[in-house]
């Protein structure tokens, strides 16, 4: 990977480390956990697929499947805190089951037209298939890619 890009990709941590992660608003999202083996606090920037403002649930995507460190770290440990807009917050996660990530996923692409040829070739080269955006393809990424929801331990009014 170039330094340029990745640069680019971890702008958005830089922004929390820095106290202006509020500009990303609710498009992005700050999981901090803790190492299943070190123990050692790692933090994460996710995109959120979905955000709902009632209960302050923000959905994410495990875009490196379930093998990836930091959901591996949560589900061993459960230990998580996410700060995302103006909030930070101790939080719970779940796991989608398939129809409901089915679902999240076609509103996240009806909701980013402009990108979405660009978010269905960054999805076939992190599954290793052309990613059409068919009903079925999405069934098929829902099994590869695991879609998490992060809401508040104790419920939080919204700001």
């Amino acid at each position: 990977m170039s330094r340029w890009l990745r640069s680019l990709l971890r702008a958005p941590l830089r922004l929390y480390q820095h106290g202006w992660g509020w500009v990303l608003g609710h498009r992005f999202l700050r999981l901090t956990h803790r190492g299943r083996r070190s123990g050692r606090v790692y933090q994460t920037v996710l995109e959120v697929l979905r955000f709902d403002p009632a209960t302050r649930e923000a959905t994410a995507m495990s875009g490196f499947g379930p093998g990836a460190d930091w959901l591996r770290n949560i589900e061993a440990n459960g230990q998580l805190e996410v700060s995302i807009g103006r909030s930070t917050f101790p939080a719970t996660y779940r796991l989608l089951e398939v129809e409901e990530s089915v679902r999240v996923f076609a509103e996240y692409e009806r909701r980013n037209i402009v990108v979405r040829p660009v978010i269905r070739a960054v999805l076939g080269r992190l599954v290793g298939w052309r990613f059409d955006g068919s009903d079925a393809a999405r069934h098929k990424l829902a099994d590869q890619l695991p879609i998490v929801a992060f809401r508040p331990l104790i419920p939080i009014p919204f700001n």
